[in-house]
């Protein structure tokens, strides 16, 4: 699943980023309405997350222009404002759910899931995925090839979903750093050379014959050979 978070405190901004990634969601993040209306634009999200209180235009009115201009996508607010009137005005322009700050992080992924489930998005906590001779659970990170298992981490698990979900097709260095990386972690190629090298190495742990294959100055895809 993809999201798009909008918030414009950085920290914040940068600390949700990182949990949704860690549940394996593909996330982008605009930091202001205008940036935000932007990528509802030019890009497709199953959930957007909206803050309200945003610079150059508000939440309120980036909800307003998406759903005039046709997006359904499922929208979250997110304000420090807990009034009812607030709560009635973002609902009444569209906003599919509701959640004041502070809030449980926990709280947020489920209403991100129930969402989801109720515009039809496939989701399932624990996912298995096969790929070639590989079996890998999203749950637990680990990946297994017949008899034998190795566990990943969390970017290694990221990248090797990117690359599955390409299915054979070369995904770009840049693909790869912005969605296993944080902007603070100033992810450049060899930092993704380094993580490809652990990944590939522990595919060959379980002798699996899925390969990371690379095109100099492109990227990475999956091979696999019988």
């Amino acid at each position: 699943m993809k999201l798009l978070l909008v918030e414009d405190n950085v920290q914040l901004n940068n600390a949700l980023t990182s949990l949704l990634k860690h549940n394996l969601y593909l996330v982008d993040s605009a930091f202001d309405g205008e940036e935000a209306l932007q990528c509802i634009k030019d890009y497709q999200y199953d959930v957007i997350i909206l803050d309200i209180m945003l610079p150059r235009i508000d939440g309120l009115e980036v909800l307003k222009k998406a759903r005039i201009g046709g997006i359904e996508t499922p929208i979250i607010l997110l304000t420090a404002k807990s009034t009812i009137e607030d709560k009635i005005t973002g609902l009444d322009l569209g906003a599919d759910d509701y959640l004041p700050k502070p809030f449980n992080t926990s709280e947020l992924l489920a209403r991100i899931r129930a969402l989801a489930r109720r515009k039809g998005h496939e989701y399932k906590e624990s996912k298995d995925i096969s790929y070639g001779d590989l079996l890998i659970s999203e749950a637990s990170f680990v990946v297994k090839c017949k008899n034998k298992e190795v566990l990943l981490s969390n970017k290694e698990m990221q990248i090797l979903l990117l690359l599955v979900g390409a299915s054979g097709k070369v995904v770009s260095l840049e693909t790869i750093a912005s969605n296993a990386w944080e902007m603070e972690d100033l992810a450049i190629d060899s930092n993704v050379w380094v993580f490809i090298s652990y990944l590939r190495k522990k595919l060959e742990s379980i002798n699996s014959k899925t390969k990371i294959k690379s095109i100099r100055y492109k990227g990475y895809y999956l091979e696999y050979k019988k």
